[in-house]
């Protein structure tokens, strides 16, 4: 018997998907490893049609953080009336005082640059780049950002998995895009509270409106800390344990 293990992130990947399916024998069997398992593989889990494993916790013991929503209108027309930006701004002085390095999401290319200039003209004491798939120094940018030489990073979905930045926060702008699905949104939470050092990093969705994929990000994350709870697996004399499992809660 042959075991295929893929890593890959293939979600909505179907050339991937079918690559995959094709390169395994008929006796291979296939082994999923995702921190954010599409909902089709959660049903089959739930139907008990598919063995899983479940790891609940980060390796530092602590909590998920979980998202903060904020109302902000598109940036479409925030990128035309910047007044509509001042919700973001608000959250963003909060990371900026903490000293967190920022992850600012966005689902269209088309938007980084002109909002990385707004953020400049907001923010001119620190370094704020923007990046994407064409960019040709993504890689020089991501390092000055790991190194803090850059504070915000405006991006899109390109690192949204392998890319692990200590006591960084999250912003996912235009929360509600169709682009932004559930897996996607919670493997963009997961760039926060990476760090045994900064556990509790923040993260926000600010949107103009409130969806059903970013009801169940957080819905996912909120499920993953009461497991870990109720397993034993968090810090207990943490105080922070007992915020987010509150949230938790609620």
């Amino acid at each position: 018997m042959y075991l295929n293990i893929y890593g890959f992130p293939y979600h909505n990947d179907p050339m991937l998907a079918f690559a995959a399916n094709h390169a395994c024998k008929p006796t291979g069997k296939f082994v999923y490893l995702s921190a954010t398992p599409p909902q089709a593989l959660q049903r089959e889990v739930m139907k008990g049609t598919v063995g899983h494993a479940r790891v609940p916790v980060r390796f530092h013991g602590h909590p998920l953080p979980v998202p903060k929503r904020v109302s902000l209108k598109s940036l479409a027309q925030c990128i035309h009336k910047p007044i509509g930006l001042k919700p973001l701004f608000k959250e963003l002085r909060h990371s900026l005082d903490r000293g967190a390095q920022i992850f600012v999401f966005v689902s269209r290319i088309r938007h980084i640059q002109p909002l990385v200039e707004r953020l400049r003209q907001e923010f001119n004491a620190i370094v704020v780049e923007g990046t994407s798939s064409v960019d040709p120094l993504r890689g020089e940018k991501v390092m000055s950002f790991r190194e803090t030489t850059i504070r915000l990073l405006v991006t899109t979905t390109i690192l949204e998995r392998g890319v692990t930045v200590p006591k960084s926060d999250v912003y996912v702008v235009d929360a509600d895009s169709d682009l932004f699905d559930e897996s996607s949104l919670v493997q963009m939470a997961g760039r926060a509270g990476r760090s045994s050092s900064d556990p509790a990093g923040a993260v926000v969705f600010a949107s103009s409106e409130w969806t059903r994929s970013q009801r169940r990000a957080i819905s996912q994350i909120k499920t993953m800390n009461r497991i870990a709870g109720k397993k034993g697996y968090l810090h207990k004399r943490n105080k922070k344990v007992d915020i987010y499992m509150a949230q938790s809660k609620n």
